[in-house]
């Protein structure tokens, strides 16, 4: 559904600031329908395919009988098409400045466009806000960009957006930006306050601390995170959480006395998709850290085999673009909603703090905070305190891309191994379903009782399987038959 469609009925507002058409940014139609044709196709081929092998083998694709039990054939589920950003979301001068950059760069729009919000809401501090039941937000965004090693240009696309802002603000630029993150008390230290001890009854001070608390870490082997996030003890998933919700940074290790106040911490990751359905941690997802990430797909956009020609001048009209943004900002601090913008917000809130199955759920879980600090950024941009509709529109179509990119890569996947392969095979066996020694058998036998009725339990609250007591002969003890239920939520 596009935009325009899902705020039907209200009246959109002036436009604020810089505007304009966008629609150089949707997909080529032509393109598009040409990779889809050709997907359809290799999956009419593979399905044919294993239709003849099945006719000469005998056997039906679902069930086949070995040593006296069912072996459960388990197809692939089919592969979501690559999400494409809708126009909206280039709205203002942050769009402005995408089109200025996309013909000289091999770097997807997505990329320079999200770059350029975590970069701009870094550097405008922990200054404008958005009160959510006494709770503020500020423009912190933790971004994460999936493409292939070499092939998607995450980094070309980084440094176009970077030279833009070393002549906006070549401070921050020069001491605000760094990249090695590896534990929280590293990343406690990057942003610590005074520290101070006390020698013969008068404190005296042992560091002086970092005054500035703007920090923006890019990570370009985002993998080696994880892996640090997965490491006994490691206190650096707490870290990064506490940061995003802009609370102060501590910890009780005794040899580890540095705290940070009031920090403003953005983080810019950049990794595989094999690498992040790899190294995830299923507990990262689930207590919070993965759904505070904007998670974003992206792929090379151009070939440009000598480079782009983004001229010096152009170069010195965006950053100045982006410096008068961040001295607009200054004057800024609650940012509340137009009377529109109101009236959009109450019409999407319900739909985007429904919960969601799987880890799709979890990791989109956080979907009102995500859409409502993007769409106060859009106007921080304009240099306004309210969020138009214009505003909103434009955070919503970001936020609806960041959700696609996270089916893309998951799917359906319930991050539970043995629950995800019991529902593949419930889907591959309806409507007859599966018993419970069909289930077991699954595992080769190799996984506990207890862990596959709570991967059942877990399917059955999700409304994804549903369970029913059958007897073969119409007597004795009665099987346990679980079936693929429809009724999931979408």
């Amino acid at each position: 559904m596009t935009i325009d469609k899902i705020f039907v009925g209200l009246r959109p507002e002036a436009p604020n600031g810089r505007g304009g058409d966008f629609s150089s940014f949707e997909a080529d139609p032509k393109r598009l329908a040409e990779e889809n044709t050709l997907k359809k196709k290799i999956r009419e081929l593979e399905k044919e395919n294993k239709r003849l092998t099945d006719e000469l083998d005998g056997a039906s694709s679902s069930h086949r009988k070995t040593n006296g039990h069912a072996e459960i054939a388990i197809e692939p589920e089919a592969v979501p098409e690559f999400p494409v950003m809708a126009k909206e979301a280039y709205y203002g001068p942050a769009g402005e400045i995408v089109e200025a950059i996309r013909p000289h760069t091999e770097s997807d729009p997505v990329f320079l466009l999200i770059d350029l919000h975590v970069l701009f809401g870094n550097a405008i501090g922990r200054g404008p806000y958005y009160m959510v039941e006494g709770t503020p937000h500020y423009s912190v965004f933790d971004a994460l960009f999936v493409g292939e090693t070499s092939k998607a240009r995450k980094g070309t696309g980084d440094g176009r957006v970077r030279q833009v802002f070393d002549l906006a603000d070549p401070d921050w630029c020069r001491h605000c930006i760094q990249s090695g993150l590896s534990s929280g008390e590293g990343l406690i230290w990057a942003v610590r306050d005074r520290i101070t001890k006390t020698v013969d009854a008068e404190e005296e001070v042992v560091d002086e601390g970092v005054p500035d608390k703007r920090l923006l870490v890019v990570q370009s082997e985002f993998a080696g995170v994880l892996q640090a996030i997965r490491r006994e003890g490691s206190l650096l998933s707490t870290v990064m959480r506490d940061a995003w919700d802009g609370k102060d940074l501590k910890t009780l290790v005794k040899h580890s006395p540095a705290c940070a106040t009031a920090p403003h911490i953005s983080i810019v990751g950049h990794v595989t998709s094999t690498e992040l359905r790899y190294l995830m941690d299923r507990i990262s997802m689930a207590n919070g850290l993965g759904n505070r990430f904007l998670i974003a797909c992206v792929k090379r956009s151009n070939v440009l085999p000598v480079g782009g020609s983004l001229s010096v001048e152009t170069v010195h009209n965006l950053s100045e673009m982006v410096a008068n943004g961040i001295a607009r900002v200054s004057e800024i601090e609650q940012v509340g909603w137009s009377k529109a913008g109101a009236e959009g917000w109450a019409a999407i809130y319900q739909q985007l703090s429904e919960g969601r199955p799987g880890l799709f759920g979890a990791l989109t879980a956080r979907a009102e905070a995500q859409v409502a600090r993007l769409a106060m950024t859009y106007a921080l941009w304009d240099g306004c305190k309210s969020i138009t509709l214009n505003h909103l529109k434009a955070a919503l179509a970001v936020w609806n891309y960041c959700a696609d990119s996270v089916r893309y890569i998951f799917g359906d996947s319930l991050g539970s191994p043995v629950a995800d392969t019991i529902l593949a095979a419930l889907k591959n066996a309806a409507p007859a379903g599966l018993t419970r020694t069909d289930i077991r058998d699954l595992f080769g036998r190799n996984e506990s009782s207890g862990h596959i009725s709570l991967a059942l339990s877990q399917l059955a609250a999700l409304g994804l399987a549903t369970m029913k007591r059958e007897s073969a002969s119409g007597a004795g003890r009665q099987a346990e038959i679980w079936t693929y239920s429809r009724c999931a939520p979408e």
